[in-house]
């Protein structure tokens, strides 16, 4: 309540990014205040025991996590922890630090409680992400680590950079996702196709084995894939041994928008994520799980903005559960909304 009266309509005046950066920093700095963790967690943090979820070999203590994107350097996974969240995505992670693309990047469309980002994988580095998850606290927090390929790094070259985020995380994260599916990146998207995505994923994998303790290997796919690409995904997964998949990334679509087109066009290229991908990001995940028989986990995400939109995707055969755009346009108290939804399903 106290989010949507006043807290929203003062963090929507303002640039999306400056607002994030503001969120950001402000729940860092209270964080730090005495009680202050334990308060947050009174509030947001619901645990039950039937919450768990033992998937990819991991313990979870709910299957609502966030999504890569908000935490793309390992600074807050404390703070989101006691948010509520049962498991953090860091990144997306790049060997060396970039910029990203330039500003603006992120934009709101409040008529269809939607974001475009052409963020650019903006992010300090692998190794600015290791030292920081290294310093954390809460180590029943599961963290992911969501990694790509630097900007200038050529695509046949692009596994070496995949290989070097592993070397660089592994000790510090719980599980790997691929993210070759983001529409922000130059000539990424073509790492999806059938040959190329064999070969990276087979030599991150052949690294990941060799490490003393491998971690489970993901791939996080876009929603603008036609169903036989989705089958072609499937037949990957199983030739690399993947663990499972991520449904879906963002979308390069804009079809059915509330918000005018002149006004969506004015905003330029970027990933589309929200409420208009709730329904296409749920029939992924049903057919992914459909035709893998349920053998295959799939953490499902993509327009999560309520416990209904939760239930729909665990239906539809997702084992866990991201958001992000959600937990912009509903604030905090949506995680412990969903997660005690949950229980009672």
């Amino acid at each position: 309540m106290i989010y949507d009266a006043l807290v929203k309509p003062l963090l929507f005046r303002l640039d999306a990014e400056k607002a994030h950066h503001l969120v950001f920093n402000n729940l860092k700095r209270a964080y730090r205040l005495p009680g202050a963790a334990a308060a947050l967690r009174g509030l947001y943090d619901f645990r039950h025991p039937n919450l768990e979820r033992e998937v990819l070999g991991l313990r979870f203590r709910n299957p609502l996590g966030l999504a890569a994107g908000f935490d793309k350097n390992a600074e807050l996974t404390d703070e989101l922890g006691a948010l509520g969240f049962g498991f953090v995505e860091i990144g997306t992670v790049t060997p060396r630090p970039q910029p990203g693309n330039p500003t603006p990047r992120l934009f709101r469309l409040p008529q269809d409680a939607a974001l475009v980002n052409r963020m650019g994988f903006n992010n300090h580095g692998a190794e600015a992400a290791a030292a920081r998850l290294r310093q954390r606290h809460d180590r029943g927090l599961i963290i992911g680590g969501n990694i790509g390929k630097n900007k200038d790094t050529p695509n046949e070259q692009a596994a070496q950079d995949y290989v070097a985020c592993v070397e660089a995380l592994h000790e510090v994260v719980d599980y790997f996702v691929v993210n070759v599916s983001s529409p922000n990146t130059p000539g990424l998207r073509q790492l999806q196709e059938r040959e190329p995505l064999i070969q990276l994923l087979q030599q991150v994998q052949e690294r990941n084995q060799a490490l003393p303790v491998p971690r489970p290997l993901l791939l996080k796919i876009a929603p603008d894939l036609t169903d036989p690409q989705l089958d072609d995904i499937l037949l990957i997964a199983r030739e690399t041994n993947l663990s499972g998949l991520v449904a879906t990334n963002t979308t390069i679509s804009r079809d059915g928008l509330t918000t005018p087109a002149a006004t969506v066009a004015s905003l330029g290229a970027g990933g589309l994520s929200g409420k208009p991908l709730r329904q296409r990001a749920t029939e992924v995940i049903r057919y992914l799980s459909r035709h893998s028989r349920g053998q295959l986990p799939i953490i499902g995400v993509g327009g999560i903005h309520s416990a209904q939109d939760a239930r729909e995707k665990l239906e539809a055969g997702a084992s866990l559960l991201q958001l992000y755009t959600g937990f912009i346009y509903e604030g905090p108290a949506l995680v412990r909304r969903i997660t005690s939804e949950l229980v009672k399903w």
